[in-house]
């Protein structure tokens, strides 16, 4: 049997919840996770996460969506609907481009937004009926949470009562 516990420790405010973070940190213990209700200016810096990707991603989404509305005008333009419109030959899509850089720019946006939306809920564990990941719903309101993993308890309760922690919980991991 495995005698490694979760540790929460439940900050009521943000400042005692960096400190803690800090004091942690100094001790060299490792912080499994942090819940927040909103985000918290230095948290990221202070448990030392890297830099997100999903800047990227949004690129790559937005020249998805510029690639799809190119070839749905182009496509339209030259087979499926050729018209004559204002002299220009509907052949020479690079003529008529211009006309067509709203829709070009509206499928960048929707391709990108919605395609980083999906990515951010399948990356996060967050899709449909998976379990809800959040050990204590006060998180989501007002409350602020640090998760350890660890199987000395005793030094960690001490620790987070020195940082002002509200309310303590173990549970086996």
């Amino acid at each position: 049997m495995s005698s490694i516990k979760k540790i929460f420790g439940l900050y009521g405010d943000d400042d005692d919840l960096m400190n803690g973070v800090k004091a942690f940190n100094a001790k060299g213990i490792e912080i499994a996770e942090v819940y927040t209700p909103f985000p918290v200016h230095g948290l990221d810096v202070a448990l030392g996460l890297k830099k997100t990707r999903i800047s990227d991603a949004a690129y790559i989404y937005a020249v998805y969506g510029l690639l799809i509305g190119t070839l749905v005008t182009w496509y339209t333009m030259n087979y499926d609907w050729p018209q004559n419109i204002g002299g220009k030959p509907a052949f020479q899509w690079s003529r008529n481009m211009p006309a067509f850089v709203v829709p070009m720019f509206e499928l960048m946006v929707f391709c990108s937004a919605h395609m980083m939306s999906i990515t951010f809920l399948i990356r996060n564990k967050m899709y449909p009926f998976c379990p809800p990941q959040n050990p204590d719903p006060r998180t989501t309101d007002d409350k602020f949470m640090i998760e350890f993993l660890s199987e000395d308890v005793e030094s960690i309760k001490q620790l987070l009562v020195e940082t002002g922690v509200e309310e303590i919980t173990i549970k086996d991991a």
